[in-house]
């Protein structure tokens, strides 16, 4: 779908690669401009979230080195960077200099703080963003620490997807007025964005600031329970018709407190005795039990497990390549098979890139 497009992403830690592979799976070509050597911890040469990429390595503080950026920089449609305010600028890439040799350019920059702000120049991690944002708040049972998958709800959800959406957005102003933009794309920003459907029900007065006592982190009917196997499985049958259906496949549709879906003083209770029941038997009994059914419930699938599971296995959602288990571009197009390019290794495709810049006259 972005073919033809080109990405030139200036090498840095999670959710920037990660949107840059977002828009390698999408067809754009992804020129990444990786440093020579490789200290980070995530990442590193044939890098996953370098999947669809070229490679070329190069020393911004080199004349000869910069100047190729520079070059790479003005046949780009997009530039990704991921580096703290104000890297770029001293390395002679800030804005200003880039859409005065690109005009049309889309700059996207990606951190936790965002550009401006007392917090700009802090340090920061994926917890400590949506901590700020609020984001983690509702993430845990009453009385326990909030917990987050790592990454998800920060620096893939509230960062690199929005780092994504406003490169396409401003691709689409590029192409309407001629005149590229700098997307601003924050961590803290996004994560509180996506608490916008959160809100709405609060508004509704269905989320509370005491967490268990909402809607959706509260109930019986919203949990994860522990079996007996050690494996989990997830409940959330909020509406009357599945919450029902739920009740009769467990056997309780004629228990009178099961019957108060929405009663708030049954909620504890009710949890404990739930628990006690998915604790007798082995998440596999849940999950015949509750196949085919719109009870909602769902057995917690580790991502080696997700990969065998039916419905993840007919869509071929995960995928293994080189050995190394990963899932597949999403979302998906009318007629196009989603599938996975291999990561190159650093510096990889130096002569080919080279090569054209050199038939592009740009260097």
């Amino acid at each position: 779908m972005l073919n033809g497009y080109r990405v030139v992403e200036f090498e840095g830690l999670g959710p920037a690669p990660f949107a840059a592979m977002h828009l390698a799976d999408l067809g754009a070509e992804v020129i990444v401009i990786h440093r020579k050597t490789s200290t980070s911890p995530v990442s590193g040469s044939n890098s996953l979230l370098d999947r669809g990429k070229k490679s070329i390595a190069l020393d911004l503080k080199n004349t000869d080195d910069a100047e190729i950026a520079r070059a790479l920089v003005r046949s780009a449609d997009v530039l990704i960077e991921g580096l703290r305010p104000g890297v770029m600028e001293k390395l002679g890439f800030g804005p200003e200099v880039c859409h005065a040799d690109n005009p049309k350019l889309v700059y996207g920059r990606m951190t936790g703080w965002g550009q401006t702000g007392p917090r700009a120049m802090q340090a920061g991690h994926d917890l400590n963003y949506i901590a700020t944002s609020g984001a983690l708040w509702y993430a845990s049972s009453p009385g326990q620490p909030p917990m987050t998958p790592p990454t998800l709800a920060g620096d893939i959800g509230g960062g690199a997807n929005y780092l994504v959406i406003g490169i396409l957005t401003g691709l689409l102003n590029a192409a309407r007025t001629g005149k590229g933009t700098v997307v601003d794309a924050a961590i803290v920003d996004g994560s509180a964005h996506m608490m916008n459907l959160l809100m709405t029900i609060r508004q509704n007065g269905q989320m509370q600031d005491r967490r268990g006592q909402s809607l959706l982190d509260g109930p019986h009917w919203s949990h994860v329970y522990p079996c007996k196997d050690g494996e989990f499985v997830s409940v959330q049958c909020l509406e009357p018709q599945f919450y029902a259906e739920f009740l009769s496949l467990m056997g309780l549709t004629d228990d009178p407190d099961f019957a108060r879906q929405y009663d708030r003083e049954t909620w504890p209770r009710l949890t404990n005795r739930l628990a006690e029941l998915f604790l007798s038997q082995a998440s596999t009994h849940w999950a015949n039990l509750f196949a085919g059914s719109d009870a909602c419930v769902a057995v917690v699938n580790s991502p080696e497990k997700a990969a065998n599971d039916p419905h993840n296995f007919a869509r071929n959602i995960w995928q293994t390549q080189d050995n190394t288990l990963q899932a597949a571009p999403a979302p998906r197009f009318d007629g196009v098979t989603p599938t996975l390019n291999p990561a190159p290794h650093r510096d990889e495709n130096r002569a080919s890139i080279l090569s054209d810049l050199q038939q592009k006259g740009l260097i």
